[in-house]
């Protein structure tokens, strides 16, 4: 049985910090454990300056230190980079995944190298493409595949100005970037995902990967049809099935698969409760409440009832991100906006929980 554990970090907003949200873990070359997220100045928006921080801990999720910045906006001439995905690379080096938002138009997705896991070098561009629009990748998104291919699933967002500022479209489209050569190069793969239902405002949005034990890729995408959609590849992300409903019921809120590198098994964290018609939420949680976890020992195929980590009704929970460490246990961030915090996306919560 699961246990959800105690809270071990709490990243609340305040006076100058006013969102501290997305972030992932990874162990260091000196057996420390990296936690890196968005934080946020001004505004709870997505568009308010942003730097990427990190903080370590050197007990395994029980303390942690302050934080220090790892990428700030300056160093790319913009205001907001954010939303990462630290990865250990088959160099040895720390990688870090983020977007700079370049013009409220147009995001790049990026990849940093460190030694040591907090001084990061010069980043290169992950897609190679002329078109501009904002890719969304979210945090703890980047997977390794068993052959060694980095890929990279994203979403592709138009937007224009008009005269009331950017009109933003949230109709989603969804592409990957692969490297075959551990981050250094970079393509955009051809199998473009399109919805296959209408009537959505929303397409397909904020795609996660995971690999089956037999080589395909399962992906899976939020939407505003009640479930999160899930389609495959058999050929390494380069053509994908027609994306249909997946069993996890879902509001408009991302959810995340992750395979556990100790035995195998697969968990699942997700809002389990869509917003259907009559059901009562309000815009600031956009219904992101309870999250639950799940896991399944069987590659997917059937999971367990789901347990509960969080329902407060008055909070949203989103944007998971999970780190399993060799004792059986794991450590899970999420948003966890309150009322009195402005929104739901402005509070991270790091929770350390029995598997």
């Amino acid at each position: 049985m699961m246990d959800k554990g105690r809270i071990v970090l709490e990243l609340a907003p305040d006076e100058v910090c006013t969102r501290q949200s997305e972030g992932d873990f990874c162990r260091l070359p000196d057996g420390s454990i990296l936690f890196a997220y968005s934080r946020f100045t001004q505004s709870g928006d997505d568009d308010a300056p942003s730097d990427i921080m990190g903080r370590l801990s050197r007990d395994e999720g029980d303390t942690w230190t302050e934080p220090v910045t790892l990428i700030s906006a300056a160093r790319h001439g913009v205001k907001n980079v954010m939303s990462l995905t630290l990865m250990n690379m088959a160099n040895g080096d720390i990688g870090m995944f983020y977007l700079i938002k370049q013009s409220p138009l147009e995001n790049r997705v990026m990849l940093a190298r460190s030694k040591d896991g907090l001084t990061f070098g010069e980043a290169v561009e992950c897609q190679n493409t002329a078109r501009k629009g904002l890719y969304i990748l979210n945090n703890q998104r980047a997977e390794r595949l068993s052959c060694g291919r980095i890929i990279l699933p994203v979403a592709l967002h138009y937007a224009s100005m008009g005269k009331q500022g950017r009109l933003f479209n949230g109709y989603g489209e969804c592409y990957c970037l692969c490297s075959d050569d551990d981050g250094y190069t970079w393509r955009e793969m051809p199998g473009q995902i399109h919805a296959s239902f209408t009537r959505s405002h929303s397409g397909l949005q904020e795609p996660g990967i995971v690999e089956m034990r037999n080589g395909a890729l399962w992906m899976y995408a939020r939407t505003d049809m009640m479930y999160q959609y899930e389609c495959f590849s058999n050929d390494g992300g380069e053509s994908w099935t027609l994306p249909q409903p997946s069993r996890f019921t879902s509001p408009q809120s991302p959810m995340k698969i992750a395979r556990s590198p100790y035995n195998g098994v697969l968990y699942s964290i997700w809002n389990p409760i869509p917003n259907y018609n009559g059901r009562e939420y309000t815009h600031y949680n956009g219904g992101r409440t309870p999250l639950v976890i799940a896991r399944s020992d069987n590659d997917g195929r059937t999971w367990s009832e789901p347990y509960v980590l969080e329902d407060n009704p008055d909070c949203g929970y989103c944007y998971p991100a999970m780190f399993f460490l060799p004792d059986g246990r794991a450590l899970v961030a999420y948003c966890a906006g309150d009322i009195p915090d402005g929104g739901c996306l402005n509070r991270t919560r790091v929770r350390k929980i029995e598997l």
